[in-house]
């Protein structure tokens, strides 16, 4: 049985800033990034500070290689629609704070920023994407390359070097099939654990630092609280998403209750019986007889309190089918108790 290890997202927030542990954050990024890549440093930045006040759903690093690239990892457990822009947001706010004021726009540094999702991200089949963008010939559909003196300065081939990439890796959709030494670090991501014959750069170092029992006393206590701030985050989210569920069924039975109400009355209207009207809807034959009685009692105060003359009056009774015994009540009755002269005829 496999050791329990610390969630990956924690050791990123307490345990891998350590430069003792640059090991392991170098072990899956070359393997991710097919390049032996050496951590320079943590850069400080205002998404990877690590203060108490961090949001528990996302955890963020950001380191530079020995290239003088910048990499930023991110790991985002909660759903967010925008995530995408934000993804977008994030790199361009990286590369201006890294910008000092009257450099040359040749300053700019390649970053490459790398998601990690608990959450289902986009519509897609795969679990591992990789973003970047390309020049492409409109006519030609050939790639734009860099001259041979800007080949020289940047030590790129391609425009498209020079710009930011883009990789997410959506936990969720992997099957714990491991097909190769990137799937052995997805597998730690899922499941926080490492098999015994995994053999991915930085995995078995992984699996000797990040053993939850080898946590100092604090570490651990500081570690449950944050497993129970993610559970509790957890069955908030999902008990606002019965609760959703539940308003939306409601508002659907509403819907198809005041539905029905409008056919019985369209019905009514039509001269259509009672009874039939009952079977037609579905509603109790006391509810459709309201219906009909209410509908009476408007087309009655509408003729009573439009017309002009008493003759008219006559006119309303028989549209509503309405009887007044005796009529003579009609002429001196009080317009604010009309509806108690008002019977359903038989």
């Amino acid at each position: 049985m496999a050791k329990k290890l610390i969630r990956f997202d924690w050791a990123m927030k307490r345990l891998l800033r350590n430069k003792a542990n640059f090991d392991i954050l170098e072990g899956f990024l070359s393997e991710l990034l097919h390049d032996e890549i050496i951590i320079k440093q943590i850069l400080e930045s205002e998404t990877n500070k690590s203060v108490e006040t961090d949001k528990f759903n996302r955890v963020d690093i950001l380191v530079e290689n020995a290239k003088g690239e910048l990499i930023i990892i991110e790991i985002q457990n909660s759903k967010e629609f925008d995530y995408f822009q934000r993804m977008l947001y994030g790199v361009s706010k990286i590369i201006i704070d890294q910008m000092n004021a009257g450099q040359p726009y040749s300053a700019v540094k390649k970053v490459i920023a790398i998601t990690i999702a608990y959450f289902d991200l986009g519509q897609c089949e795969d679990y591992v994407y990789h973003g970047s963008t390309t020049f492409t010939g409109y006519h030609k559909n050939d790639p734009l390359y860099l001259s041979a003196k800007q080949v020289e300065l940047y030590k790129k081939i391609a425009v498209q070097d020079l710009y930011p990439e883009y990789w997410i890796i959506k936990v969720g959709k992997f099957e714990n099939k491991v097909i190769d030494k990137l799937d052995e670090w997805i597998y730690f991501f899922k499941n926080a654990e490492i098999r015994s014959t995994f053999s991915a750069k930085g995995i078995k170092e992984a699996n000797k630092k990040l053993d939850e029992l080898q946590l100092s006393e604090k570490d651990r206590q500081a570690y449950n609280a944050y497993l129970k701030e993610l559970h509790d985050i957890a069955s908030e989210n999902y008990t606002k998403a019965i609760d959703f569920q539940d308003a939306v069924k409601k508002a659907i039975l509403e819907g198809m209750e005041s539905g029905r109400k409008g056919i019985a009355e369209t019905a009514l209207r039509k001269g259509l019986d009672i009874i039939f009207v009952a079977e037609l809807t579905g509603l109790p034959v006391a509810e459709v007889e309201t219906l009909k009685l209410n509908i009476k009692n408007n087309l009655f105060c509408y003729y009573f309190f439009s017309s002009s003359n008493a003759s008219q009056y006559s006119t309303a009774l028989r549209v509503c089918g309405i009887q007044i015994d005796p009529p003579t009540r009609f002429a001196t009755a009080n317009t604010s108790n009309t509806s108690s002269l008002l019977t359903p005829s038989s």
